[in-house]
This record gives C-alpha cells, sequence and structure tokens, in this order.
C-alpha cells in the first residue's frame, strides 16, 4: 500500500466490536482478568493499552521499522534511547542538537556516567575523528534545530556499521513523509510527534522506532519499567492527526519553499537557511536523501534589536515554542528554545541573537508572507 493508504489504515481499522470507523477512546486504568494468568492481551494501561498499540503499529509502518514505541513527549523518547548505554559508553552527537537534548545530555546524564561529544555531523570525517574505544552510539539531527544543517545518512550510517555503533536520528523536522532514516541504514528514529506526525498543536508525545528486534524489546522495556507511556487520549489525538499527515506535509512543503523564496530576497534579511534553497551548503544531500525540503526554516536579522522588532509586530504568525502545527509559528532560539544552551556555544555553533527559526504553516502562504512583511518593514 502506498503512504497515504498505510498512515490512515494501519492500525486504525474498525472497531470488531461495534463497527465503529474510528476506535473508541480506551480511558482505563486497568484491564479485568478473565482469570488468573489469563487476559485479553490488557491488565493495566502504563504497560499497554489499545490505544497505544494502534499507534505504534502505525508508526512502525510509517517509518518501516520492526517496532515503535510511543512516550509521553519527544524528550521522554530521546531519553529512553540514551537508556540503552551503560555508564562509560561515549555518544557522538550534532553540534546543533536541541536545546532540550543539549541539557538532558549535559545537565543530567553524564551524572549517570555517559560521555557526550558534540560534532559537525555534516562532515563524515569529523565524526570519524571524534570516534573514541567506548564510543557506542552516534545521535544525528538532520536537519539540525534550529541551524538547519543536513548530516548525510548513507554515509554516517556505513561508517557505524563498519564500527558496530548504533546510529540514532531524530526525524522530526521532516516526518517519515519526507525523510526514511532506517532506509538510510539508521537503527533507531525518534520523533517529538508533538510536532508533524500530531500536526494540530493539542498534545505532546514522542515515539522511537527500532530496526533491530533486540532494541525493541529493550525499549519496551524501559517504557513499561519507567512509566512514560503515552496515554490513551494523547494516542488517539496523534492518530487523528497522522491520517492527514500527507496531505499537510505537501501543503507545508509548498508554503516553505516559497516562504522561503521570500526571505531570501528581502532586504532586512542578511541570510535564509532553508536545505530547499541552492544556497543551502548541504542541498545536494539533501535532495538526494530527502523527497521534500519541508517547512522548517531560519533566518537572520542581524541582531537581537531587529529580532525582537520583528517577533513583537507579526500577528498571523504565532510567537511560541514548538513547530510542526498547521498554524504558522515563529521563535528566537537564543531565547526560547536553545536558552539552556550557554551564550558562547549559541555562538559557536551559528545561534546567533538574530536569528528566527520558523515553522511555515498550512494557512495562505499569501497570508504568511504579508505577516513578515510588515513585521520585517519594523525590525
Amino acid at each position: 500500500m502506498g503512504f497515504s493508504t498505510d498512515a490512515i489504515h494501519v492500525g486504525q481499522e474498525p472497531d470488531p466490536s461495534t463497527g465503529s470507523i474510528v476506535a473508541p477512546i480506551y480511558q482505563t486504568s486497568t484491564y479485568v482478568l478473565e482469570q488468573l494468568d489469563k487476559s485479553k492481551g490488557y491488565d493495566y494501561a502504563r504497560t499497554n493499552h489499545p490505544n497505544r498499540k494502534a499507534l505504534e503499529r502505525t508508526v512502525a509502518k510509517l517509518e518501516n521499522g520492526h517496532a515503535a514505541y510511543v512516550f509521553t513527549s519527544g524528550m521522554a523518547a530521546i531519553d529512553s534511547v540514551f537508556r540503552l548505554l551503560r555508564p562509560g559508553d561515549h555518544t557522538i552527537l550534532s553540534q546543533a542538537v536541541y536545546g532540550g537534548v543539549f541539557r538532558l545530555t549535559t545537565k543530567l546524564l553524564v551524572d549517570f556516567g555517559l560521555e557526550f561529544s558534540y560534532v559537525d555531523t555534516s562532515c563524515v570525517d569529523r565524526v570519524k575523528q571524534a570516534i573514541k574505544p567506548n564510543t557506542r552510539m552516534i545521535y544525528v539531527e538532520t536537519p539540525t534545530n534550529p541551524t538547519m544543517i543536513v548530516t548525510d545518512l548513507a554515509a554516517v550510517s556505513k561508517m557505524a556499521r563498519e564500527r558496530n555503533l548504533t546510529l540514532a536520528v531524530d526525524n522530526t523536522f521532516l516526518s517519515p513523509y519526507f525523510q526514511q532514516p532506517i532506509a538510510l541504514g539508521a537503527d533507531i528514529v525518534v520523533h517529538s510527534m508533538t510536532k508533524y506526525l500530531n500536526g494540530h498543536s493539542d498534545c505532546t508525545g514522542g515515539a522511537v522506532v527500532l530496526a533491530r528486534p533486540a532494541d525493541a524489546e529493550k525499549i519496551y522495556f524501559i517504557q513499561r519499567s519507567a512509566g512514560a507511556g503515552l496515554a490513551p487520549m494523547d494516542c488517539f489525538l496523534v492518530s487523528r492527526g497522522v491520517k492527514t499527515l500527507a496531505v499537510r506535509m505537501e501543503r507545508h512543503n509548498k508554503n516553505g519553499m516559497e516562504v522561503a523564496e521570500f526571505l531570501a530576497g528581502h532586504k532586512k534579511v542578511k541570510r535564509v537557511i532553508y536545505p530547499g534553497l541552492a544556497s543551502h551548503p548541504q542541498h545536494e544531500i539533501a535532495k538526494r536523501q530527502q523527497s521534500g525540503f519541508g517547512a522548517m526554516l531560519s533566518f537572520d536579522v542581524g541582531s537581537l534589536h531587529a529580532a525582537e522588532a520583528l517577533l513583537n509586530h507579526v500577528h498571523l504568525c504565532s510567537l511560541a515554542e514548538s513547530l510542526g502545527g498547521v498554524e504558522t509559528l515563529i521563535s528566537l532560539p537564543a531565547k526560547m528554545t536553545h536558552a539552556s544552551i550557554p551564550r558562547e556555544k549559541q555562538e559557536e555553533i551559528g545561534i546567533t541573537e538574530g536569528l528566527v527559526r520558523l515553522s511555515v504553516g498550512i494557512e495562505d502562504v499569501e497570508d504568511i508572507i504579508a505577516d513578515l512583511d510588515g513585521a520585517l518593514s519594523k525590525a
């Protein structure tokens, strides 16, 4: 079946007991056993429930994984991946990683004996140079948040396989509709389902998709033991959102390109970072490994003063954290999503005080452009 068909039907079959075309929300904490040691597949909602199982089937299918497990947030999903490691293990991460991941690794996980190095993963040679005898994992964001750096996943996965390293890829920005990391050699894919998979800014959720059965068993053990599995209502909302993923991503992609081209030609904008533009340093890699460029982009207006003026004068674009919703969201990473990263480190990885991140929605693109144009006149 095609992607859109799978997104609508896999894991979302009609309810067998009533024929309801939309499965019910199983809003219960426990399940009655038929007799001791005999259940209908469920016993306690923390360990599993029908809404979670259905969503996990959908996400696994869309990412071509062996299995998937869903969590209360993207960060909970990412944390579960790092729990596959043991004290003394070393991980290489993309240099411009999301601020929450930087905070998790530098402020929390290091206290449990894990080591982390932050490298420009768009350069395979730098990844190789960062490998240590205790390196066990490479964790890649592509494109990175918010610097939009693209990593050649086929090249990094080949290098990882040769050295018996696990490759984990955050695919949130593009969704499985535009990028398939497992097909390019990744072992693990993570998502903040809060973003494009759900697409409606009305719940949080995370997903881990596993290519290897052994990893799947470990992640399921972590999910049910740590109690971070996604609740029924949130699973229901994400399942509903996934049904329109394909059509939403097509509109996001179209709007993203038009807005990027508009900003690239605006006199108040110093530079635009969008893999869909020929000016992007990894444009050719993006063309090769992605089927679309998505709707995430960043642009620099030169200073904090100019950025504040812009952000304080948008009307249609919503000044808010998060991304991937049907509405256009705008933010200042240096002060918002990446505020946990020290200023000197922000500068080192390209997050300037004038760098604005834009998640282009699916509104009429003329309205998005008009709003940005009016706000830029104040910058």
